[in-house]
């Protein structure tokens, strides 16, 4: 069942301890599928699709310079940030509430406190080998604790589209890929224990 259809926070308090928090855990990041489901998930689709050719994203800061390197070598996604409360986003609404509920019930189990959340960016790569090189989202212990991406790509071949997120666990010998498929959802500690990065997209992602 989609989380966006659990009827009440028990269920929500299911996937926490028996999915979530096991695997953060054991391996520090956890991923689940058919979250919202095919309509609620085709509309959030659609709303990021208009975005897109309304011209409403942009070229992704860099929180730091790299020498030698153009912005659009180390990340060639377009981005917007929106709050889910502006007009015609109620898909995105029904997203970040079910996002919400799940954080909220696994930083329970965990006994951490997690009192807010960031805006949601919305991103896209365009194709043409897009990527994002290999980066900690919040290396210097700003606040930012768990970092959630939610997928909205319908029949993705990571073979002909590419487009991977590679994961690089911190003391382990492997690395994790994970293909960014339709109405699934990520979830990883964003401070150093996660390096990771966007292989290149050779179609829009």
């Amino acid at each position: 069942m989609p989380l966006a259809e659990f009827v009440s926070d028990a269920d929500i308090d299911g996937v926490a301890s028996r999915r979530v928090v096991p695997a953060l855990l054991a391996h520090g990041f956890c991923w689940l599928d058919g979250v919202l489901g095919e309509v609620t998930g085709g509309a959030v689709l659609e709303q990021v699709r208009r975005m897109h050719q309304q011209g409403a994203l942009r070229g992704g800061r860099l929180m730091r310079s790299a020498p030698g390197l153009s912005r659009k070598e180390v990340r060639g996604d377009r981005i917007a940030w929106i709050t889910g409360a502006e007009r015609g986003c109620e898909p995105v609404t029904a997203l970040l509430t079910a996002i919400d509920k799940l954080v909220t019930a696994t930083a329970r189990r965990l006994d951490k406190s997690i009192s807010h959340r960031s805006k949601a960016m919305v991103a896209c790569y365009p194709g043409n080998g897009a990527g994002y090189v290999k980066h900690v989202d919040n290396p210097n212990s700003d606040g930012r604790c768990l970092t959630c991406i939610y997928y909205l790509n319908k029949d993705w071949s990571a073979t002909e589209d590419g487009g991977v997120l590679r994961m690089f666990p911190e003391g382990k010998p492997y690395v994790v890929d994970i293909e960014p498929v339709f109405d699934r959802l990520l979830l990883f500690w964003s401070d150093r224990r996660n390096p990771h990065e966007v292989l290149p997209s050779y179609s829009t992602r």
